[in-house]
């Protein structure tokens, strides 16, 4: 199911993965398109609040790749994929193994292609609009066992 979300703030962003946060379970992905700037670390913020995790200690991980984030009802592991050019290196994260013990959260998630196949994931699309706009689309898949 496809759902279109317009919000006008980083807060009504983050609402909208606070609530997606309550449906979510261990071995989810979220695959996070949008350009820079779009509002996906807001989105990120959100559902770390969501799942129990104090918003304010979400960061883009833009430097380090992996942010993990405990304390709340799942671990969240926040991924940004913006600096990596080498298809190589995404076999080095081990992405597959951290997916099962938590929620993973992944920003730039095209650069991944078909490296990755969770056998659950909601990808979420961020789009800027006038000011502080931003249209989300949401859509969620089971892919077959």
């Amino acid at each position: 199911m496809t759902r279109t979300i317009t919000t006008h703030s980083e807060d009504e962003t983050a609402a909208v993965g606070r609530e997606l946060a309550a449906t979510l379970s261990a071995g989810d992905v979220l695959l996070l398109y949008g350009d820079l700037g779009a509002g996906k670390t807001a989105f990120v913020r959100g559902l770390a609040e969501g799942l129990g995790v104090e918003r304010d200690e979400v960061s883009s991980p833009t430097f380090t790749l992996i942010q993990e984030y405990r304390g709340g009802r799942l671990p969240l592991f926040h991924v940004d994929l913006y600096r990596i050019e080498d298809p190589r290196e995404f076999d080095e994260l081990g992405l597959d193994e951290i997916a099962e013990d938590g929620v993973l959260a992944i920003e730039w998630a095209e650069k991944l292609a078909a490296r990755l196949q969770p056998s659950r994931y909601v990808s979420v699309h961020i789009e800027h609009g006038d000011g502080d706009t931003r249209t989300i689309l949401t859509g969620s898949s089971a892919l077959p066992s």
